[in-house]
């Protein structure tokens, strides 16, 4: 490969996977007649797997992340199904589909933990609190056009919260 110019360059994962694809590629350009369905949908899901590690790789949020290295392990996972079917109806020799989905180990293995990495954001309790009688203090004081203070303005602000909790709880 090349020298790394964007982050997913350097990711050994998309590395890895853009290997797994040129060699599945190669394997492909000699299936033909029944097995061009197989070789196909291997085609298709082959180049998934480094594009969304690279499109998961550029994402901000977290989740957003994890879902698209979670599609990438989904292709991976289709690659060795594919191989498979291969194997069995002849199209592709045991010792090739066990070279290949070697590599798909290692690819889904490193996807799993990278997506899990970025399953959660989370945020301590404390802090939740603290901004949401922020926030409702500064709408008590927008909706009365005046300044409330800050010990005037807590009690009605989990007044707000209690109300709000109990109309989303009911439904």
């Amino acid at each position: 490969m090349t020298e790394p110019i964007f982050d997913h360059d350097r990711l050994d994962v998309y590395r890895l996977a853009v290997e797994y694809t040129a060699e599945s590629f190669r394997v492909a350009k000699g299936l033909s007649g029944l097995h061009r369905h197989a070789r196909d949908q291997w085609l298709r899901a082959a180049p998934s797997i480094p594009l969304n590690v690279a499109v998961g790789n550029g994402k901000r949020s977290p989740n957003d992340r994890a879902r698209f290295l979670d599609i990438a392990r989904g292709s991976a996972l289709e690659c060795a199904a594919i191989q498979d079917v291969l194997v069995a109806s002849g199209g592709l020799d045991a010792e090739s589909s066990r070279s290949l989905k070697r590599k798909l180990q290692r690819i889904v293995s490193m996807l799993t933990r990278m997506a899990m990495k970025g399953d959660g954001v989370g945020e301590s309790q404390a802090e939740y609190r603290e901004l949401v009688e922020h926030e409702h203090e500064h709408e008590l004081e927008y909706r009365s056009g005046a300044r409330i203070g800050r010990a005037r303005a807590q009690p009605l602000a989990a007044v707000l919260v209690l109300s709000r909790l109990r109309r989303c709880s009911c439904s």
